[in-house]
């Protein structure tokens, strides 16, 4: 698509944009721009940019070739992203910045979130082609001297779609003259997680053999976590005494000290590398491959996510598991994740512990299926809410890349 004429943008945009130019530096690119498809995801602070990070991996799990890339503002500094996802800080909005990045990264699609709007960027995005979306906040802000025409809605006008999260701020969008075939309704963007694979016929297997057992996972421990884990099991077994613990190590490594443990301990074993099945006698089923999760998250009602009793890992991402139906239960070290655990438990779908002992009530109140699974509805509603906007993403993503060429 060409370049729009300057003379069709309105006043207070173009008046901006002359004063954008000024500011001319750019931040240079962190990476080369693969070939083929590539969206953009920018991310206003640290807690989306887990979000959209999380869209980008489900992205590129379903569509290998299309390349992501996130950006975040400059001041909150490096961050981390999951393997396969392209970063790179974004600078203060000027000429410089937004020339240097339309022309390096070219993006088919650009999705922005946040009130701080960089005309500047979107504009020469826009002009250069690319299909720009927003996950629209409650109010917005242009980096711009008081004195300059406003040029909130011009900016606004840029996207091609506009996401509101709620009533209220679809009729925000459609007082600020905002043409209604532009703007969806949408749940609130809020990080999900997909199911682990299974295989069926193993599952079934399983849970012909427990026959109705009550049991319950402990999922991705730590080695220096585990006593106080099967410390818990043995006191919660007074009580239950059929009931059976799934153990699944962080690593293969933690998998071999928890065995050594095991072995120690007056907790009858079974070994599921080994090709062990757990019988009426078992009180304990290691395994040290976690590529079963997904099987054990199915069959256990209540979960104990690991590396979360010791300070160090901060925890594991609860919303993977909460995906799947069972009760949490997490120790007081989740910085990692702390706002996905709040969010948990302030739903009733979350439980902290703090050692063995509240670790071995919890599990004991909860292998009651009525409890285990209140607390199981609860965790896949927070889970879902955010599913219909991450799908509508995606979507609007592969079609965009399926029927867009790369811009100029």
């Amino acid at each position: 698509m060409p370049d729009s004429p300057p003379a069709r943008k309105p006043f207070a945009l173009s008046a901006y944009l002359a004063a954008a130019r000024s500011r001319s530096s750019a931040t240079p690119p962190t990476a080369a721009r693969p070939g083929g498809a590539l969206v953009w995801m920018h991310a206003h602070d640290k807690a989306v940019l887990r979000t959209l990070a999380s869209i980008g991996a489900r992205l590129r799990c379903q569509r290998p070739e299309i390349s992501v890339l996130l950006t975040w503002p400059a001041t909150l500094g490096p961050q981390r992203l999951p393997d396969g996802l392209l970063g790179q800080p974004l600078g203060p909005d000027g000429a410089g910045e937004a020339q240097g990045f339309a022309a390096h990264w070219r993006p088919q699609i650009g999705l922005w979130t946040g009130t701080l709007l960089h005309p500047a960027l979107l504009s020469r995005l826009h002009d250069k082609g690319t299909r720009l979306a927003c996950i629209a906040p409650e109010i917005w802000r242009v980096p711009s001297p008081i004195w300059m025409p406003d040029c909130t809605t011009a900016t606004l006008d840029l996207f091609d779609l506009l996401f509101a999260g709620d009533e209220p701020g679809w009729r925000r969008l459609r007082r600020l003259g905002l043409p209604v075939d532009r703007l969806r309704r949408s749940g609130p963007l809020i990080e999900t997680a997909p199911t682990l694979d299974c295989r069926r016929t193993l599952h079934e297997e399983m849970a012909q053999l427990l026959s109705g057992r009550p049991c319950w996972l402990a999922a991705r421990v730590r080695a220096d976590e585990a006593g106080d884990i099967l410390r818990a099991h043995a006191r919660a077994i007074r009580l239950a005494h059929r009931l059976l613990l799934f153990m699944v190590p962080a690593s293969r490594g933690d998998g071999r000290a928890i065995a050594t443990l095991l072995r120690e301990s007056p907790l009858r074993g079974a070994y599921w590398d080994d090709g062990d099945m757990p019988d009426e006698n078992t009180q304990v089923l290691l395994t040290e491959d976690a590529s079963e999760l997904g099987l054990w998250y199915r069959l256990a009602p209540v979960t104990f996510l690991g590396g979360s009793l010791r300070p160090g890992p901060g925890g594991e991402d609860p919303l993977q598991a909460a995906a799947h139906g069972t009760a949490l239960l997490y120790g007081p070290n989740v910085g990692r994740y702390l706002s996905s655990y709040s969010r948990l438990a302030e739903a009733g779908a979350a439980r902290i512990v703090r050692d063995s002992d509240t670790l071995a009530t919890a599990v004991s109140h909860l292998v009651a299926p009525d409890h285990a699974a209140a607390m199981a509805h609860a965790g896949w509603d927070v889970v879902s809410q955010g599913a219909a906007l991450t799908d509508e993403i995606i979507a609007l993503v592969c079609d965009t890349v399926d029927a867009e060429p790369e811009p100029a």
